[in-house]
């Protein structure tokens, strides 16, 4: 193993910054088939993400998924690019930004914020980089999964680990795991159905569409399930919602094996059939709108709905990078920057240290 950072100049007694490290799942660089295949390859060859036996599943990906699905998934992926490109990727740097500004207003220079997806760019090595270079000595990792899934959440450590296993210094880290019942959370998630409520009025029914994940990561100790159903019982309760009125289900399956249930599809076509007329949809997992929710639960799943005879179909927008979006974000990380004693004049250093690394010979 080559330790790379050694070749990296730096000034012994300089300031220390902190970096805030924020991640999501990604997205391609354009919705054409040789984007999504190099999209694709990274995603899917992941073990976290497809947790069979290599010798079974690579066979499959190369010779048969990575041929036929990065144009099915281009098309798809082409229905909801917008000039700003891929909408995960807009959204999710205008979070980085608003965040930035926020902290900055404290802390001024002593905090950076950077951005890193877990496939894809700008890549969560790059934004590692990013933080080393501008001298960060801490970290707080703030993954965007609400709830911890080993797929995503455990997913993003992974990276993390391979990429500081060549650092000479390692960063002080402090890992946020998940917010998925957090109060900051839960009253952004109320705010925003209830904006919408004000808007659109009250549909029959709310419908939160969680991702959905297969059973045996549930069997095997992942808290996914429990921690989808604690978040929409905390803001069904806060919205007044009786038993009836909504119900939480999984989307997005893929192969034949059982996943969570009930299921999306499912459960608006059966409504359909006994005669809800009207359904509004969230999808609280997703931190920030993408070809999930603008895709499939926007367009496929109202299809689905009107076709089995339903009469109106919306879905509830993301958090993106709203206030209270952002605001959230500042809870979980602000009690971390405040065990460790972060303030302003962390940026500049301490003369003296600096002065005591110079007698000693240290460069820079």
């Amino acid at each position: 193993m080559t330790v790379t950072s050694q070749t990296l100049p730096y000034t012994h007694g300089s300031g220390h910054l902190t970096g805030v490290l924020l991640s999501n799942l990604g997205t391609p660089d354009a919705p054409t088939p040789a984007a999504l295949r190099r999209y694709l390859k990274q995603f899917l060859s992941d073990p976290r993400v497809v947790e069979y036996p290599r010798w079974l599943w690579l066979p499959i990906l190369y010779g048969v998924i990575l041929n036929i699905r990065p144009r099915r998934s281009a098309h798809a992926y082409a229905t909801i690019w917008n000039d700003q490109g891929s909408p995960l990727l807009a959204i999710s740097q205008r979070q980085a930004r608003a965040l930035q500004q926020r902290l900055s207003q404290e802390y001024g220079a002593a905090i950076r914020v950077e951005l890193g997806m877990r496939y894809g760019q700008p890549s969560v090595a790059s934004a590692l980089r990013a933080l080393q270079q501008a001298g960060a000595s801490r970290i707080v990792v703030l993954p965007l999964y609400p709830q911890y899934s080993s797929s995503t959440t455990a997913s993003t450590f992974d990276a993390i680990g391979e990429e500081l296993r060549s650092w000479r210094r390692v960063p002080e880290l402090h890992w946020i795991n998940h917010y998925h019942d957090h109060p900051a959370y839960i009253a952004a998630l109320v705010a925003t159905v209830r904006r919408h409520w004000q808007q659109h009025g009250q549909a029959e029914r709310l419908m939160f569409s969680f991702h959905g994940t297969p059973q045996r990561m549930f069997d095997s100790g992942d808290p996914y399930f429990c921690h989808c159903h604690k978040t929409a019982r905390r803001v069904a309760e806060q919205l007044s919602l009786p038993e009836g009125r909504w119900q939480l289900c999984f989307q997005s399956r893929f192969g034949r094996e059982a996943w969570l249930q009930p299921y999306t599809d499912q459960t608006l076509q059966a409504w359909a059939r006994q005669g809800i007329a009207s359904v509004q949809v969230i999808s609280p997992g997703f931190s920030a709108d993408c070809l999930e929710t603008l895709e499939e639960v926007a367009l496929q799943n109202r299809a689905l709905f009107l076709a089995a005879g339903g009469q109106q179909y919306q879905y509830i927008p993301a958090l993106n990078d709203d206030d209270e979006h952002v605001a959230m974000m500042q809870a979980l990380v602000q009690p971390v920057l405040q065990a460790w004693g972060v303030s302003r004049d962390d940026a500049s250093g301490d003369p003296s240290s600096r002065a005591r690394a110079l007698a000693m010979g240290a460069g820079g």
